[in-house]
């Protein structure tokens, strides 16, 4: 039987609970425990696919091709696990499968309630989890806070589970905040007190309450919580900011927590190893030459809406001893400025972020167009591989009446066109060609040299493609098509020859990237730009050449 780690969260939302049940997650694979998790998000939303990323972050995409959470891409980095579309539960996959049920009269005339109807496909969700991974720990993490209205058929869910498999196999692991009140100077732990009442009086006692907090909780605190909240004075862990998340699992380590939990559990642990984490987190640490990459999109003002991007980014820059500062860029503003250098001139590296809409599209234009004419590495990723193709076709062709159909569906050139297979879709959730497919790496060119291998699998979400009528064109201009799909219909890698380091990817290599494995197109990009540190200015290189990397 799996064991269950069930994960709330009290006080106020965005305390942090993501990286917490992903740091748990590898605090126990950390000691040869297979992991599965799970989001348990309210909303009424089917998936985040078509939220706007203001309100919810990035939509992350699951290998098999689910928009979930970003949460999910947590877990993926931190665990160092590929998830699937049975990890992102949302009250409106809930709700809509039960009215389902119903209407084709699966419940024989019943009568239908969130108990014990709703409560029972959130629990056989779980179970599922569980069923398909095999894994020896499943955490379930529930969104929003405790108190919410919505969540409250989440909470009762787990309740049951938690009874259902027995004391033995699953904890309950409480999140909260601890506010530091300036006039008194103190932290209060009223508010973490009143959370945990709210979850007793729903029939759910913390196992352990992980305390956060933006400086050190003395242990007077940590004991004064586990008096008031009936927990072992070990179960209360202190987790105050600090400069990384990838110390989180650390700190978790140094508190004990994992030696509890695999004691409570039952589970056969291994002892820990830690030597790849340690010594990522001092490197991210050990002072560094700084690194400029400016990232160009329309949601910047929140840059968790770009969060794997950035993360990306960063594995790529610790990997190669480089202190990464990100510029961001809004698309918008590059549309109206009279001098791109003023946002971009500091750049060592520019990356046009992906995206729906017209909204800032010309503002990336006029980025690649800058870093094509600057010699700047740039990488395109999905939309951003689309714009890197329209300017140079705009450039190769000598035509302003060069788009993508999204953009204008009446372009003379739609060098970017709708897929085939998308043209009769209506609704837009979920329909997009989604999750990892093969790409053929074309020898002798960056991404060649980036991947060292012929075949990659990465994961897309795009409903535009790369128009095949124009291959050859833009190849005699100078536009190298660097991988395909298997058979040879779909570009999904481009490149510019003659230019120290341009390339623009149809799908989504951010997803991948880990830690303490850079994705190999990131890692390749940060090589190029720390190339121009070098070197103090880049000489293109002759045209046909492949740029080695």
């Amino acid at each position: 039987m799996a064991r269950y780690v069930f994960v709330t969260g009290g006080v106020v939302s965005g305390v942090g609970k993501g990286v917490a049940v992903a740091s748990i997650g590898r605090v126990l694979a950390a000691r040869g425990i297979s992991i599965a998790a799970v989001k348990l998000d309210p909303y009424l939303n089917v998936d985040p696919g078509t939220m706007n990323p203001y309100q919810h972050g990035e939509c992350f995409v699951t290998e098999d091709g689910a928009e979930t959470d970003l949460d999910l891409g947590h877990y993926e980095r931190i665990i160092d696990v590929n998830l699937t579309r049975s990890s992102n539960v949302t009250s409106g996959q809930i709700y809509s499968s039960v009215i389902a049920r119903e209407r084709r009269g699966d419940f024989l005339g019943g009568t239908i309630q969130v108990i014990p109807h709703i409560t029972d496909e959130i629990k056989d969700r779980v179970r599922a989890v569980a069923a398909e991974s095999g894994a020896d720990v499943v955490i379930a993490e529930v969104g929003g806070t405790t108190g919410d209205i919505e969540n409250l058929p989440f909470l009762e869910a787990i309740r049951q589970l938690h009874r259902e498999v027995g004391q033995a196999n699953a904890v309950n692991i409480h999140v909260t905040l601890l506010p530091f009140l300036g006039a008194t100077g103190e932290l209060k732990t009223k508010p973490t007190q009143q959370s945990v009442r709210e979850l007793r009086s729903i029939g759910i006692q913390p196992d352990a309450i992980l305390c956060r907090s933006d400086m050190d909780v003395p242990d007077a605190i940590r004991e004064k919580i586990a008096l008031f909240c009936d927990v072992e004075p070990r179960a209360v862990v202190a987790l105050p900011t600090v400069d990384t998340i990838y110390q989180v699992p650390l700190t978790l380590e140094e508190s004990g927590l994992g030696d509890l939990l695999a004691e409570r559990l039952g589970l056969r642990a291994a002892p820990p190893r830690w030597e790849d984490w340690r010594d990522l987190v001092a490197r991210i640490r050990a002072p560094k030459k700084h690194l400029r990459i400016a990232i160009v999109g329309k949601y910047v003002e929140l840059p968790d809406s770009y969060l794997s991007i950035r993360e990306a980014v960063t594995h790529a820059a610790v990997h190669l001893d480089r202190d990464v500062r990100i510029d961001w860029v809004s698309a918008e503003a590059l549309e109206h400025c009279d001098h791109l250098a003023h946002h971009l001139g500091d750049a060592h590296g520019i990356i046009v972020a992906p995206g729906f809409g017209n909204r800032g599209f010309e503002g990336k234009i006029r980025a690649a167009r800058y870093a094509r004419e600057e010699g700047v590495p740039f990488l395109g990723l999905c939309l951003g591989m689309q714009v890197m193709t329209v300017e140079f076709a705009r450039h190769a062709l000598q035509s302003e009446d060069v788009h993508s159909r999204e953009m204008n569906a009446d372009t003379a050139h739609p060098v970017i066109d709708l897929m085939p297979d998308q043209r009769q879709v209506a609704d837009l959730g979920g329909t997009m060609r989604l999750g990892s497919y093969p790409c053929q790496i074309t020898p002798g060119t960056i991404a060649s040299a980036a991947y060292g291998v012929a075949l990659v699998y990465e994961r897309h979400r795009h409903r535009y493609e790369f128009n095949n009528t124009y291959r050859e064109r833009l190849a005699s201009a100078g536009m190298r098509i660097s991988g395909v799909s298997p058979d040879d219909r779909l570009v999904e890698i481009v490149e510019l020859r003659g230019h120290p380091f341009m390339v623009g990817s149809q799908f989504h290599p951010e997803y991948r990237s880990r830690p303490t494995r850079p994705h190999p197109l990131f890692r390749a990009l940060v090589t190029a730009a720390i190339a121009t540190l070098r070197e103090g200015e880049q000489t293109p290189l002759p045209l046909g050449d492949p740029v080695p990397v």
